[in-house]
Parts: structure tokens; sequence; C-alpha cells
């Protein structure tokens, strides 16, 4: 990955504290910021939101209630222009075991059952 002030603003691609996400908007935001940094601006913002919505109000800390609460963050725009962008985002690989391929032969994930309590370890 080419060097980025994106990992300045957001150490080990996680946002801490209201600051950190407030400046790395700033960098996003910033039309003279390299389109590499806005693409993995778009693509942080993005994951972090998609986790704090499914979380309990109660669980959230004040970086969490800014990103979920201020337009600002939720109405990002995608700066993604084509499959250029998409190359240096690596596809996430989910283990055959948790697939399945439907009758109209696309893959689907697995509804995995809760483990029986007497046999915890039995997984099969």
């Amino acid at each position: 990955m080419p060097a980025s002030l994106v990992y300045k603003f957001a150490p080990r691609s996680f946002l801490r504290t209201p600051y950190e996400l407030e400046q790395l908007y700033k960098h996003y935001a910033n039309k003279h910021a390299p389109h590499h940094d806005r693409v993995v601006v778009y693509l942080l913002i993005n994951e972090l939101l998609l986790v704090v919505q499914k979380l309990n109000e109660s669980l959230l800390n004040k970086t969490m209630r800014a990103l979920l609460y201020d337009p600002m963050y939720r109405d990002v725009q995608s700066p993604i222009w084509g499959n250029e962008d998409k190359d240096f985002v690596i596809p996430r690989h989910i283990p055959t075991r948790f697939t399945r391929i439907k009758e109209d032969g696309t893959t689907a994930l697995r509804v995995m059952r809760a483990p029986d309590p007497f046999q915890p370890f039995d997984l099969e």
C-alpha cells in the first residue's frame, strides 16, 4: 500500500477519538488529497459505520456516536470510480465450509447452528 496520511489520522485503521474522525474526514474532503487516500478513508468510515449501526446504544463511545448521528459522516459520497479503485481492496475470503451453493448456482453463507449446551465442543 502506498505511503499515506490516512494512517496518521487513523492508527491501525481504527478511529479512537472524535478528533481523529474529524481529521480523517477533512483529509477525505480535501480535493487535493491523493485519490487513493480518499478511497481508503471512504472505506474506513463506511466499515466503522456498518459496525456501529449494529451495536446497542449503551456500547457506543463518543466517536461512534458522532459517526452515527452526524449526517456529515453518514452521507460520505463514494470516490470509487471503477475497477482500478477496487483493485487494491482485498476481497474477504470466506472458507468454503461456511458457504453453500444454492439451486440457482449462486453462493450463500451457511446458517450455523448454536452448539449443544451439553456437548459444546461437538462441532459436527
